[in-house]
């Protein structure tokens, strides 16, 4: 967010006010992250048909009914503070129009609603969501919803769409009132968030993260795929599976990705981040509210596990999961971050299973297969990689569907087809019978130039590039430790650099520590061999790094304006004090920052006249000092009318 926002909504339509939940508080923060760069879409769009003979008349009714009965359709954001406001019912128009079609056939309702989610909402000013009424020959055949993610989550679409279509049919709303966040806020007990933010850092630090980096892709990938796999089979062989271990069919599906992850690269502890609905509660699933929420989910398997085992294994693991999720994420988020950067690494999460699919029926379609069998899409993009391997599963009517969403780098196209195939064929396997033992080794050999590092994968030429890109370095060779490491230490990377005089360890660690989030397979080294330019190799004593860089106060003019920007979000508030101790060799998460500050902190320094960063930038661990050198001064406005420029 690079402009100053607007005044909220005008009091005088508001019922009631408070703060957002932490679950909503992601959303809030992913929403001042650049569009392209965002992991979740927004706005979420769906659609259903218009049973006859209902007119637009009755969808009009039907939405103001919603309306009034669900405040999270009347509910708008604070822009810098993470506050929510609940309007009256009739506090603003009803945001619906109508459009002419010449069929409300399977393409055009895609396209429709693809053309729909693209349209902004501003959650901000506005109500947030919109609907549109598809017309054939002037008769409403489909209306189409869309809504933005920080006010109504994807299972809350569903369950909208669902009473929008109970109503036109003429069926009663449901007996239980509906639930917003603003009456979940007082569950969060400050006394369970620290001890799940103790529980999630404690696993989280041994947890090996990037597993599947060095056993598939291109070797300079670029884009990412975006696939879909629907199988008629897989949904009865799903049940089935289900029934015999007791457990959801989305348990199952989890526990068949963990097994096929082991399979592929022989780790058998890695970390899934887990969509859950939130809603076990009988008075929480009429809510359209944002309760979904995600967790981080330890994946531990035994070597020679059948899968059942592995079955019990994910559930006991996801049950611990959503106990300890509920509680203060954007706290947790900062508190990973500043362990992360002492490990020298960042942690992403192997595996994003979701179990609603989204984006559905949107891809294009690459070859076709029975009606009766799998069917298949495949679209890839030149954006930006994906280091995450993202599954979604839904079960709609018969089908069991797998969205996949994966970088080039982690694997390839026919690898990424192959997924979703091999998934189904060990649902098959499982459910007549067979055992399907964890194997103890993996069964696909790692890529050249990726060494396993007790943080996860590395990819050594990707260390080595980074450390040439320091100014003053001539030459780099990256090792692992190997006979080098001393007793009782842990394997580490040792870098041998020639080097100018004047560069140090300490440089070239804080220089890689920098850029750890934008680089996949990048670790901060533990030893650095430097020789300075013009003498040979190991003539000149040996410098350890790992110790981090000393204090560096702010200097320039955009580093004092971020410094005081860190200290006025910060814990200290602005004083004198927390000023000083503001170090711009470290991240945002280290002085005590959490998201939520973020939009806040982006003002400040649009108030002092500088842009040029991004939220999400702000969420990594890059330097401050890094950071304030990307600032650009704001420029001027040019004058309108008898306007002058500030």
């Amino acid at each position: 967010m690079h402009h100053l926002p607007e005044p909220s909504p005008s009091p005088a339509s508001v019922t009631r006010s408070g703060p957002l939940t932490w679950v909503q508080q992601w959303h809030w923060f992913e929403h001042t992250i650049p569009a392209p760069r965002r992991v979740n879409p927004t706005p979420l769009a769906d659609h259903c048909h218009v049973p006859p003979p209902a007119t637009v008349a009755d969808v009009h009714r039907a939405l103001a009914s919603l309306t009034a009965r669900h405040e999270a359709l009347r509910t708008t954001v604070d822009p810098l503070r993470p506050i929510q406001h609940v309007h009256r019912a009739d506090w603003a128009p009803l945001p619906v129009d109508c459009v002419d079609v010449p069929a409300a056939d399977a393409d055009t309702l895609e396209a429709a609603t693809a053309a729909l989610a693209a349209l902004p909402i501003d959650p901000e000013r506005n109500p947030p969501w919109r609907a549109r009424v598809l017309l054939v020959a002037g008769a409403p055949r489909a209306v189409l919803v869309a809504a933005h993610h920080i006010v109504i989550d994807g299972w809350g679409l569903a369950v909208l769409i669902g009473q929008l279509h109970d109503q036109l049919r003429g069926e009663p709303a449901p007996a239980e009132a509906p639930v917003h966040p603003l009456d979940m806020a007082a569950a969060q007990h400050p006394g369970h968030a620290r001890a799940a933010e103790r529980a999630w850092l404690t696993r989280l630090a041994s947890n090996p993260t990037g597993v599947l980096g060095p056993f598939g892709g291109t070797e300079k990938g670029v884009g990412r795929h975006r696939l879909q796999h629907r199988s008629v089979d897989a949904y009865d062989d799903l049940d089935r599976v289900a029934r015999r271990h007791r457990v959801s069919p989305e348990v199952v599906m989890l526990a068949a990705l963990a097994h096929d992850v082991a399979t592929r690269t022989g780790e058998h502890r890695f970390l899934a981040s887990v969509v859950v609905s939130n809603r076990a509660r009988a008075a929480l699933r009429s809510s359209i509210g944002v309760r979904a929420l995600t967790v981080p989910v330890q994946i531990d398997l035994r070597p020679g596990a059948a899968f059942g085992e592995v079955v019990a294994s994910v559930a006991a693991a996801s049950a611990a999961a959503y106990r300890h999720g509920q509680w203060c994420p954007a706290e947790l988020v900062a508190a990973q971050a500043r362990m992360d950067r002492r490990r020298g690494v960042v942690t992403v999460p192997t595996i994003e299973y979701n179990c609603y699919a989204w984006p559905r029926d949107y891809l294009v379609p690459a070859y076709n297969s029975p009606p009766d069998g799998p069917a298949t899409w495949i679209s890839s993009a030149p954006d930006e990689p994906c280091d995450t391997l993202y599954l979604d599963l839904s079960r709609d009517a018969g089908v069991v569907t797998l969205d996949v969403t994966v970088g080039d780098h982690l694997l390839d196209t026919e690898q990424a087809m192959a997924l979703p195939v091999r998934l189904c064929g060990l649902l098959r396997a499982v459910a007549e019978g067979a055992e399907c033992r964890v194997p103890a080794h993996p069964l696909t050999p790692a890529a050249a130039g990726w060494w396993r590092a007790p943080q996860g994968w590395v990819c050594l030429p990707e260390v080595e590039g980074v450390l040439r890109g320091h100014p003053g370095v001539l030459d780099v060779t990256v090792t692992p430790s190997g006979d080098t490491a001393g007793e009782g230490e842990e394997p580490h990377l040792v870098v041998h650099a020639r080097v100018a005089p004047d560069v140090t360890s300490d440089d070239l660690h804080g220089h890689v520590l920098d850029r750890l989030g934008e680089v996949p397979g990048l670790v901060a080294p533990r030893r650095y061999v430097l020789s300075p330019a013009g003498l040979e190799s190991g003539r000149s004593p040996t410098a350890t790094g790992g110790a981090g860089t000393p204090s560096r106060p702010h200097l320039t003019g955009p580093e004092r304006a971020l410094a005081a920007a860190v200290a006025a979000v910060g814990p200290g508030g602005g004083s004198f004090d927390s000023l000083a101790a503001v170090d711009m060799n470290r991240c945002l998460a280290d002085h005590g920052v959490t998201l939520v500050a973020v939009p806040r902190l982006l003002a400040l320094l649009h108030q002092s006249g500088f842009t040029g960063i991004a939220s999400d930038e702000l969420a990594g661990t890059a330097s401050l000092g890094r950071l304030a050198a990307a600032l650009e001064p704001l420029p001027p406005r040019a004058p309108r009318g008898g306007e002058t420029s500030p």
